[in-house]
């Protein structure tokens, strides 16, 4: 099954907040509702709200929230939300929600993106082999901002 990944809309929020309340304990808490947070994220330009769409119904989602960092070099990029649904292939909707996010990050003038370390392997696997690796309580990945040359 191909997986089509785009921005969100405002549409697909209900979908994405159900499928993050079952597979996110922490979600289903907070001041303000899942639903309602990631309605207003749709709209801020340092957040990227992706969708992996399979036959016009919501696989998963993914979210990068972007952070200004003079220790890194640039903006820092941080998968804060990223769900898949039960009955949707794990691996193969959350490598194509992660490369997605790296383009965007490195679109974006990231010089990185971390993430949680996840508490399960098979999460941590999925991240390794997206090239992220432990530094210190997250996962990182550097980047090259697009357009730019790396230098070592």
């Amino acid at each position: 099954m191909e997986y089509l990944i785009r921005e969100a809309r405002i549409t697909d929020i209900d979908r994405l907040a159900a499928i993050g309340r079952s597979t996110m304990p922490g979600m289903a808490g907070g001041s303000l509702d899942a639903a309602d947070l990631l309605r207003q994220l749709v709209y801020l330009p340092n957040a990227s709200l992706l969708v992996a769409e399979a036959r016009r119904e919501i696989a998963g989602g993914a979210l990068l929230v972007l952070r200004p960092s003079v220790a890194a070099g640039g903006y820092v990029g941080t998968i804060d939300f990223l769900v898949v649904a039960p009955d949707h292939d794990a691996d193969r909707v959350t490598e194509a929600l992660v490369e997605d996010l790296l383009r965007s990050a490195s679109n974006k003038g990231c010089s990185a993106v971390e993430a949680e370390q996840p508490s399960d392997p098979a999460s941590l696997a999925r991240l390794e082999r997206a090239g992220f690796a432990p530094a210190g309580t997250a996962f990182r990945r550097p980047l090259a901002a697009a357009g730019s040359i790396r230098r070592h």
